[in-house]
């Protein structure tokens, strides 16, 4: 077959099981024009611009935490600092931001972290991602939809102002509380997300709008208060920190999660009309103006109260209520319930895309990849969504099911740091092209296996240029610059080393945060885990810094669009943020999300694998890929 490669992964009689074993790491191709993905009835309708980007980014991502979390953090770690904590935060966050710019713009197509993870990883890691992002999705739903009824009573005048068949009821038999209220929204939003994605986007920047003139509220009011009372939250003798650096920093660490949404506007890449352009713009932006309005909404609010005295539940509207201003309670309470409306929406856009996804890469039957013609989004999986989303948030209080939200962001996260260090360094030099253009492959493979046959005929009839010692290495691990008189490393080699230094910086990673985290390990065990990682990843640093890039990068995918600044030192921190987020969230919560991820592995196993549209695929070298569809005829294309 010469430079080609199956894809095959099945196993039978004399097959290799290294065969079976690649069928885990096999990786997909960017969508490009020879793909078949996106046949009409896969298409979707290219009608997203900047502004619509940044109202699903400002909308999932400006949740009514905001108006409960100041006060815990305010409280418990940060002090008057608060601003800095957010500062902090969208700092962080800005890193995993810069590398779902970079490649959203390359590789913009539905899916977001799982499209990437599949591009540059493999087959396996990326459906255990899109496995997570599902549930993240469906149960951060759920959970913004059960917050929405309480709010909404307090603006009816009080907890049970609400009518019967809206109000939550208790069933002494099953012993659950019922929300109809919550079921209701979820179902109105799933038929408004089935009408177009023009339309619902545009419902969602309108409740945006209205959840950010409720923040601009407080922080205009509470400005005018600040100033008119003194600041009094400024005038303490504890100081600006009063819970020291390491205050500050946790509570950094728990206000990261009110930026995890923005990976909803990486989801919607392939509907965007110039995705080159605004995805970037809308990421960046809508990142902006959360952490802006995030910090603004800090200060203000933590001037007007000491910190120890802010109530934990309501710590805006007490803040006004200290201060005369009682009524300003309602419009709070409204921005609140206008946040979880628009949170609610940008919980449920993604996960139709990722099903979408998913089904169109065969790891999920084709039922949910249908996309309706007239409103040309994918309404079976989004009618499946909301359904399921509606169930939940009706029966079940999926608070404590909450952290599992965060497992699936932050991996999402983690992976596509790991996607943007692979682009740059060891981009795949293979492609999987279908099995139905296997005589153009054989063609193609036979013409440079003809040349190279030719070579070699050539170079026994004449005098060598190197002497026969010399000649014994084909492929040095050095080769001599001439003219410069350097030494470089081969590109052969320097892709293995590449590989296996990013792959050891991501183990490194792993160590130091474990060790640093797991305060319970004898001290010095500790040290030595923490020693080790340490040196793992400012080895790999290091070694990635000096090595030069693939200069296949400047090829792949879509050119154009936003390139990622200081790699690899900004994707690394990334990983190693995120990881040490990901491992302090908790026993319980990783007891709950490896239950869910081990079904997920049953699930790909059994039908995922034996099923994926890339079982008969051949992989040849993507420099070949244009010249193998030029001999192709047209019809065979189809």
């Amino acid at each position: 077959m010469g430079f080609a490669e199956s894809g095959k992964g099945v196993v039978s009689d004399g097959v290799n099981m290294g065969q079976c074993l690649r069928s885990f790491v096999r990786r997909k191709r960017v969508d490009s024009e020879h793909t078949n993905n996106h046949s009409s009835s896969h298409q979707l309708a290219k009608a997203l611009s900047v502004s619509h980007l940044i109202a699903i980014g400002v909308g999932s991502t400006i949740g009514a935490g905001v108006y409960i979390l100041i006060g815990t953090v305010a409280r418990e770690h940060s002090g008057p600092s608060l601003a800095f904590s957010f500062l902090i935060a969208g700092i962080a966050a800005g890193l995993s931001a810069f590398c779902y710019a970079e490649l959203a713009s390359r590789c913009p197509s539905a899916g977001s972290a799982y499209h990437y993870s599949y591009i540059c990883v493999g087959e396996s890691v990326a459906w255990l991602i899109g496995w997570a992002l599902i549930l993240e999705y469906t149960v951060g739903g759920s959970a913004v939809a059960r917050g929405i009824s309480p709010n909404l009573a307090l603006l009816f005048g009080g907890e049970n102002s609400l009518p019967f068949f809206l109000a939550r009821q208790h069933i002494p038999g099953l012993d659950i509380v019922v929300d109809p209220c919550a079921a209701i929204l979820v179902l109105v939003v799933t038929g408004l997300l089935c009408k177009g994605i023009k339309e619902s986007t545009f419902a969602q920047g309108i409740v945006t709008s209205g959840n950010v003139c409720a923040m601009i509220f407080v922080i205009i009011a509470g400005g005018y208060l600040g100033f008119k009372k003194g600041w009094p939250g400024y005038e303490l003798p504890s100081g600006y920190f009063p819970y020291g650096a390491d205050g500050m920093l946790a509570g950094s660490a728990t206000v990261f999660f009110a930026y995890i949404g923005f990976d909803s506007v990486a989801s919607t890449a392939e509907e965007v009309k110039n995705p080159q352009r605004d995805l970037p713009l809308g990421i960046a932006t809508a990142l902006s103006i959360c952490c802006a309005l995030y910090m603004l909404v800090s200060i203000v609010v933590v001037g007007l109260v000491p910190y120890y005295a802010m109530d934990p539940d309501t710590p805006i509207s007490s803040a006004f209520a200290s201060n005369g201003m009682q009524w300003a309670a309602y419009i709070i309470t409204a921005g609140a319930v206008t946040a979880l409306c628009s949170t609610l929406m940008g919980s449920i856009l993604p996960q139709p895309r990722i099903l979408m996804a998913m089904a169109r890469d065969g790891l999920l039957p084709s039922f949910f990849s249908d996309v309706n013609k007239k409103s040309q989004v994918p309404i079976k999986s989004t009618v499946t969504t909301g359904i399921v989303a509606a169930l939940l948030a009706f029966f079940m209080d999926v608070s404590q099911l909450a952290g599992m939200v965060s497992v699936g962001t932050l991996l999402a996260f983690t992976m596509v740091a790991v996607s943007l260090l692979i682009i740059r360094y060891v981009p795949p030099d293979a492609v999987p092209l279908p099995s139905s253009l296997q005589d153009s492959i054989d063609a193609v493979s036979l013409r440079y296996s003809d040349c190279k046959q030719d070579f070699h005929t050539s170079k026994d009839n004449t005098e060598p240029l190197l002497n026969k010692e010399a000649a014994k290495f084909d492929f040095p691990l050095l080769v001599k610059q001439v003219a410069e008189g350097s030494y470089t490393i081969s590109d052969d080699k320097r892709r293995k080393i590449a590989g296996w230094t990013i792959m050891l910086t991501c183990v490194g990673v792993l160590l130091l945060t474990s060790a640093a985290s797991y305060v319970l390990l004898p001290s010095m065990m500790r040290y030595t885990l923490c020693g080790m990682g340490g040196c793992l990843l400012l080895s790999g640093l290091t070694v990635l810094t000096c090595i030069d890039q693939d200069d296949a990068r400047h090829n792949f995918g879509h050119s154009g669009g936003f390139i990622c600044p200081v790699v690899p030192l900004l994707p690394i921190t990334c990983i190693l943020i995120n990881v040490y987020l990901l491992i302090n969230l908790g026993c319980a919560t990783w007891v709950r999300v490896s239950v869910w991820l081990a079904i997920g592995v049953l699930v790909y196993i059994f039908y995922g694998r034996r099923h994926s549209s890339l079982r008969d695929v051949v992989y040849v070298p993507a420099a070949h890929v244009h010249e193998i569809y030029g001999s192709t005829p047209q019809d065979s294309l189809v």
